[in-house]
């Protein structure tokens, strides 16, 4: 078996993390052996906040969907429960983009589910 010379795998491995570490602080970008925690530390974050990032702007459309709801005169809660009563299956990202974009669709909307629920739970809203 002829002997390797040359490490070129090791060498390009060691390349691939100092090419993943540019621009990173210090010795973290020139280091090898800093630069291999600082890159793996840094693909873990990235691989969490990608799955963190959807329930962050799920809370955002929740948010701005409330602060809509509450200048129609009705709650959040009471708003997704009038709209599943109603039959209306739209989601949250719709309902977010439409309180900001359009507020008199959402205003319609709201309505409609105001009219789903019982008089008296949509009454006690305030």
């Amino acid at each position: 078996m002829p002997r390797a010379i040359d490490g070129s795998k090791r060498k390009d491995h060691r390349k691939k993390i100092l090419k993943q570490a540019k621009g990173y602080w210090g010795r973290r970008h020139s280091n090898y052996k800093t630069a291999k925690d600082a890159v793996t530390k840094s693909l873990f974050y990235a691989y969490r906040d990608r799955k963190d990032r959807k329930a962050d702007f799920r809370r955002i459309w929740i948010i701005r969907i409330n602060a809509a709801c509450r200048a129609e005169g009705i709650s959040y809660s009471r708003l997704i429960n009038g709209l599943a009563k109603a039959g209306i299956g739209i989601n949250r990202k719709a309902l977010a983009a439409l309180a900001v974009e359009d507020p008199a669709a959402f205003s319609a909307v709201a309505t409609r589910a105001k009219n789903a629920l019982p008089q008296e739970a949509a009454g006690g809203a305030s």
